[in-house]
């Protein structure tokens, strides 16, 4: 694969083969990335709720069905207002910019900023952008201290997005096609960043730990 370099992602732009909404402005056109910035919705994992018999702790099992369970709550900030991280909380935020990769011979991969980093968040990005995909991206920020609250702002440039041409140029129904599954995140917007569940077909087999069965009754038209 080849990365996009800045005249290649500004052709891209020109060309609407991409397209960011707000635009990106100069401070997040890099050499070969584009930095996004953070969005003004955060997601904090509740740790219990109430059900008809009693306080409960919230288990999350992915193999079950996630919309059973309101495991986050949303919190809004509004731009200028600032959101303080506990130490060693976690929480899922969204992106300012919404994304459109409208070339289906192009992909992104998520990076963390290394300057937010430093200051103690670790942002656990090594995630893959489909082609085609359109929406806002999910960023999930860890606070590593022991004993330091840190504030980020909307706006902040929190991580960046690489560029890279595939091989071949793929249909948008193959695009949209992950695995046995349509996309789960496509158009993603503030309020729909939490996790989707797998298809049943899969996690039932997966939960009973028949994993032969997953293989002879699913396999691959080579």
């Amino acid at each position: 694969m080849a990365v996009l370099v800045k005249g290649d992602i500004l052709k891209a732009l020109q060309e609407k083969r991409l397209a960011f909404s707000p635009m990106i402005d100069g401070f997040q056109l890099q050499p070969h990335a584009v930095d996004l910035r953070l969005g003004q919705s955060f997601y904090i994992p509740r740790p219990w709720h109430m059900t008809e018999r009693g306080r409960e702790a919230i288990n999350v099992d992915p193999l079950e069905n996630l919309d059973d369970v309101e495991a986050f709550d949303i919190i809004e900030i509004k731009p200028g207002q600032y959101f303080e991280i506990l130490p060693q909380e976690f929480v899922i935020c969204s992106t300012m910019e919404k994304i459109a990769i409208n070339d289906l011979s192009l992909m992104a991969v998520l990076y963390p900023r290394s300057s937010i980093n430093r200051r103690g968040l670790s942002v656990n990005l090594s995630g893959i952008i489909d082609t085609g995909y359109s929406g806002k991206l999910m960023i999930p920020i860890q606070n590593n201290t022991t004993n330091q609250i840190i504030k980020m702002y909307p706006g902040e440039r929190v991580c960046q997005i690489v560029f890279e041409e595939l091989t071949g140029e793929l249909s948008k129904a193959t695009a949209m096609q992950h695995g046995l599954s349509s996309a789960k995140y496509d158009q993603a917007s503030d309020s729909s960043l939490k996790s989707k569940q797998d298809k049943k077909e899969e996690t039932h087999l997966i939960h009973s730990g028949d994993l032969d069965a997953l293989k002879s009754q699913f396999p691959i038209s080579l």
